[in-house]
């Protein structure tokens, strides 16, 4: 069986990430990007990237996400898409609508919206 936990996603340091936004940062806009990116603060706008977002634990993201990857631990109001995994934690809240070939939702997670899994064409 495949483990979605043994990708090399969930392995990654605060340090592998090119850039965090820290804890006590309010920011307002839209934010591109295209190497793995580290929210922890609060967030409103919209975000766009070709790479990886994690939403970690204490924050809180107002915004439509485009990723390629997702890892949500934080409480995110918004529509998530993302091109190959949504991973909500245990600790993660959506309230919006998801999309993504592979979607997951941890025990204790929370998600309100409508699922959508995108099937690989042949």
């Amino acid at each position: 069986m495949f483990d979605v936990k043994e990708s090399d996603f969930f392995d990654l340091e605060d340090e592998a990430f090119d850039t965090v936004m820290e804890p006590g940062i309010k920011f307002t806009g839209s934010i591109r990007f295209v190497k793995p990116f580290m929210i922890c603060c609060t967030v409103n706008g919209k975000i766009d990237a070709t790479s990886d977002l994690v939403v970690d634990k204490n924050a809180e993201v107002n915004a439509d996400i485009n990723a390629a990857r997702v890892l949500i631990k934080g409480r995110v109001h918004g529509n998530v898409n993302a091109k190959d995994l949504i991973f909500i934690s245990s600790s993660g809240t959506v309230d919006g609508d998801i999309s993504s070939k592979q979607v997951v939702l941890e025990p204790g997670s929370t998600f309100t919206g409508k699922c959508t899994m995108i099937r690989e064409s042949k």
